[in-house]
């Protein structure tokens, strides 16, 4: 799938949240849903706050958007993240039946794609790499934090 023009904007969004994660000493993931070019869910990962391991940023706006909309399938929706989800993460937007994802850094040692691509729902569109030096150097940043 291609980039479309707004992406980077949303992924600024999505960034943004993680900047906040970051802030409060949480992993820095941030998603955005967007709907007919409308944000309708603004979340971080939350899982040391709400001491819930499920608490990733991609759960929290899959739920977010889904009580916004007033509807638990989320086809005409686009998922911007800024680490590539996890399998449990990825198992989530399949039954959500997110239209489409976009990510920003890949994650080498949990990302969906190292199980199988398929975990997505079969018409999800998934653009990968929208800034993923900035997304992969706030991860980079927090865990260099974390050793010191």
């Amino acid at each position: 799938m291609q980039k479309q023009p707004d992406d980077q904007n949303f992924m600024r969004l999505a960034l943004k949240q993680a900047e906040m994660a970051f802030d409060a000493g949480e992993i820095p993931v941030g998603a955005v849903v967007v709907c007919g070019g409308t944000v309708v869910a603004r979340t971080r990962n939350q899982t040391q706050q709400l001491n819930d391991v499920t608490a990733h940023a991609e759960m929290l706006a899959i739920t977010a958007a889904a009580n916004h909309l007033g509807g638990k399938y989320l086809p005409q929706c686009t998922l911007y993240v800024t680490l590539e989800p996890c399998p449990m993460c990825a198992g989530a937007l399949f039954w959500a039946q997110i239209g489409r994802l976009v990510y920003g850094a890949k994650d080498e040692k949990r990302g969906y794609s190292l199980i199988s691509p398929k975990l997505l729902h079969p018409k999800t569109e998934v653009v990968a790499g929208v800034m993923s030096e900035e997304c992969a150097g706030l991860l980079k940043a927090f865990f260099q934090k974390l050793r010191n």
